[in-house]
C-alpha cells in the first residue's frame, strides 16, 4: 500500500522533499527565540543595559524574520505537494476504472466509487499535508525544546518528563478509541452517497410514485448513522483538550512554585524560568499535535486501503499478450458457454445465468433474440464484445476466440446499443461523434436517416446543434433510444447488437428501423433482442431463451411449428397485445 501511495507522489518530490527542510529551519528558530528572550531579561532589562536589550531584540527580530519566510516557504511546497499529491491519485484511480470490466464495476458500488474519489482522496491529502508539515514540526519541536529545558535546568526538567507520561498515557486511551470510531466512519459515508445517488439519479420515478417522504426517511436513517458516530469520536476527541489544561495548568504551577525558590536561592534566573514557561507550553503543544496526528494518521489509513483497493484492482478482462486486431467477419459463435455473474455462487443458488450455450450465427445474418425477463438475453450479448468473459466454453468471432482479439478492436468491430441508454451533456451532434469522433455532420445524417432520427432532429430549432441536457431528460424515450442507434452505426461495425433498444419506439418506427437495416446494411451481422414479436419475425433467424438456455434456434415459420414457448409468446401478444413477461410458466 505504501508503496502505491508513494508511486503517486511524482513530480511533486522536489516539493515534498523542501518541505521538511523548510519545517525544520523554522522550528529551530522558534525554539532558539525564546532562549534569546532569556538572555535579553537578564543581560539587557535585570541588568539595566540597553546596549544588550537593543541588541539581543535585533536578533530576536531577525530571527522572527527568518522563520516567517521559512513558514511561507513550508507552507507553499506543502501544499504544492499535498494538492498535486490528490491529483494524481484521482488520477490514477479514474485511470483504472476506465479499464475496469462490467465485473469489476459489480464489485465495488457507484457510490463507494464516488466516496473513494472524493472524500477518502480529500482524507489522504490532509493527511500528506500533516505527514509532510506536522509530523516533522511536532516531534522536532518536542525533542528540541526538552534539550533547551535539561540545558537551562536539569531538575525543572523533571516536571515536563512527568507530565509528558500522564498526557501520554491520557492522550493514547482517548485516541485508541476514537480510531475505531473513524474506521466505520466510511462505511456509512457509503450508505449516505449511495442514497443521494439513488434519489437523483430516479428523482422523476421518486415523484412519480409521490414517494418523497420515504426518500427523507431513508436519507435521514444514513445521515444519523454518520452523525451519531460523529458525535462520539467527536466528544472523545474533546476531552483531549480539558487533559492538555490540567496538565498545562499544573506544570505552570510546579514551575512557579520550584522556580521561585531556585530564583531565591540564586540557581535560576528570572530570564530562565521565563524561558522555561514557553517550552513547557511548546512540548505540551507537541505531543497534542502528536495525538492528533495518530487520529488523523488512522483515519486515512482506512482511506489509504479503500483507494489503493481501486489504484491496484487488476481487471478481470485485459488484452492478450500478443493481440489480433483484425477481424475479418461478422460471424458468430458459441461452444458449449457457461457464464455466471458471481465466482462463487451462494450453495443452493440457481443454475448459472447461461447454460451450455451453443449456436452459430453467418456474417451478415440478422437474428432476433426473445425470452423473457431474466432469461440471458443481454448477458449472451455482452460476451461477443468480452464485457464479460464466459466461465466455460468459448465465444468466436470472425471464427477466432474473442480473447485473441485487442479489446479497442473487437469492441469498435462489435457496436452495442444497451438497455440503459446514455445522452451526455453536449450537442446532438457531440452525442453522435462518439460512435466516431471523425464522422462529418454529413456521416452523422445519414446514420440518424437509418435509425429513423432524422424526423424529429429536423423539427428541433437548432437541428443537430440542439443542445442535449445531462442524461437526455430533454428528449423522449423513443428519441435517446433512436439517437443511440445512430451513434452506434456511426462505428461502421460488423456487429450491431441492439438490445431491446427500440422498446420505446411506436411499432411503425421500429419497423422502419429494421427495414432500413435489411436494405442498407445487408453484410452487417445484426443481433435484435426484443420482447415484441413484431420486432424479430422478418430476422432471418431467431433465438428463443428460457433460463439462460436456448430452447428454440430457427426461422419465425419453423419455430411456430416446433417450439412450444415462441407458440406461446405468439398467442398471448396476438391475443392482447401482451409482451413476453406476461407469460405465466
Amino acid at each position: 500500500m505504501i508503496r502505491t501511495l508513494t508511486r503517486q507522489i511524482g513530480a511533486y518530490r522536489n516539493a515534498s522533499i523542501l518541505t521538511p527542510v523548510w519545517t525544520a529551519m523554522e522550528v529551530v528558530l522558534d525554539v532558539l527565540i525564546p532562549y534569546v528572550t532569556a538572555s535579553l531579561i537578564d543581560k539587557g532589562l535585570s541588568a539595566g543595559d540597553m546596549h544588550s536589550v537593543w541588541l539581543y531584540g535585533a536578533v530576536m527580530l531577525l530571527m522572527a524574520f527568518l522563520s516567517l519566510a521559512f513558514g511561507i516557504l513550508a507552507g507553499r511546497s506543502v501544499a504544492y505537494a499535498a494538492s498535486g499529491f490528490a491529483a494524481n491519485l484521482r488520477k490514477a484511480m479514474y485511470r483504472n476504472i476506465q479499464r475496469f470490466a462490467f465485473s469489476d464495476i459489480d464489485k465495488y458500488s457507484t457510490a463507494g466509487l464516488v466516496t473513494r474519489m472524493t472524500t477518502d482522496v480529500n482524507s489522504l491529502q490532509n493527511a500528506y499535508q500533516q505527514i509532510l508539515r506536522v509530523t516533522v514540526r511536532a516531534p522536532f519541536r518536542l525533542i528540541l525544546s526538552i534539550i533547551m529545558c535539561l540545558v537551562i535546568d536539569a531538575r525543572l526538567s523533571l516536571i515536563f518528563i512527568v507530565a509528558m507520561v500522564i498526557l501520554s498515557f491520557s492522550l493514547y486511551n482517548i485516541i485508541s478509541r476514537v480510531a475505531r470510531l473513524f474506521q466505520q466512519v466510511f462505511v456509512k459515508y457509503d450508505e449516505l452517497n449511495q442514497s443521494v445517488q439513488e434519489n437523483i439519479s430516479a428523482i422523476r420515478v421518486v415523484k412519480a410514485f409521490v414517494r418523497e417522504d420515504y426518500e427523507n426517511r431513508k436519507f435521514a436513517r444514513a445521515a444519523e448513522g454518520l452523525y451519531k458516530l460523529y458525535v462520539r469520536a467527536e466528544s472523545l476527541m474533546a476531552l483531549n483538550h480539558p487533559v492538555m489544561n490540567l496538565v498545562v495548568y499544573g506544570c505552570i504551577i510546579a514551575l512557579s512554585w520550584w522556580g521561585a525558590h531556585f530564583i531565591v536561592s540564586g540557581t535560576l534566573t528570572t530570564g530562565e524560568l521565563t524561558s522555561l514557561f514557553t517550552y513547557v507550553m511548546s512540548i505540551l503543544q507537541s505531543l497534542m499535535m502528536l495525538s492528533m496526528i495518530f487520529v488523523m494518521l488512522t483515519q486515512s489509513a482506512a482511506s489509504a486501503k479503500r483507494v489503493c483497493e481501486i489504484i491496484e484492482e487488476q481487471p478481470d478482462i485485459v488484452n492478450p499478450a500478443h493481440p489480433v486486431f483484425e477481424i475479418p467477419d461478422g460471424s458468430v459463435e458459441f461452444r458449449g458457454v457457461r457464464f455466471d455473474y458471481s465466482k462463487t455462487p451462494a450453495h443452493g443458488s440457481r443454475r448459472s445465468a447461461l447454460y451450455n450455450v451453443s449456436f452459430s450465427i453467418a456474417s451478415g445474418e440478422t437474428v432476433g433474440v426473445i425470452g423473457g425477463t431474466g432469461s440471458g438475453k443481454s448477458t449472451l450479448v455482452n460476451l461477443i464484445s468480452r464485457l464479460y468473459d464466459v466461465g466455460q466454453g468459448e465465444v468466436l468471432v470472425g471464427g477466432r476466440n474473442v480473447k485473441d482479439y485487442d479489446l479497442t478492436a473487437l469492441r469498435n468491430a462489435v457496436s452495442v446499443v444497451l438497455q440503459n441508454n446514455i445522452l451526455f451533456s453536449g450537442t446532438i451532434l457531440d452525442n453522435l461523434r462518439w460512435g466516431n469522433a471523425q464522422a462529418t455532420e454529413e456521416d452523422c445524417r445519414r446514420a440518424c436517416q437509418l435509425a429513423c432520427a432524422d424526423e424529429f432532429i429536423e423539427q428541433m430549432p437548432q437541428g443537430y446543434q440542439t443542445l442535449i441536457q445531462q442524461g437526455g431528460t430533454n428528449v423522449s424515450g423513443g428519441q435517446k433510444q433512436r439517437l443511440c442507434i445512430a451513434r452506434a452505426l456511426l462505428k461502421q461495425p460488423r456487429i450491431l447488437v441492439l438490445d431491446d433498444s427500440t422498446s420505446a419506439c411506436d411499432t411503425a418506427t421500429d419497423a422502419r428501423i429494421q427495414r432500413a437495416f435489411r436494405e442498407e446494411l445487408p453484410q452487417m451481422t445484426k443481433l435484435i433482442i426484443a420482447q415484441r414479436i413484431s420486432s424479430v419475425e422478418h430476422c432471418d433467424r431467431i433465438l428463443v431463451m428460457d433460463n439462460g438456455v436456448v430452447t428454440g434456434f430457427d426461422t419465425h415459420e419453423q419455430l411456430l411449428r416446433t417450439n412450444a414457448l415462441y407458440q406461446e409468446i405468439c398467442a398471448i401478444q396476438n391475443a392482447d397485445r401482451g409482451d413476453f413477461d406476461t407469460v405465466k410458466n
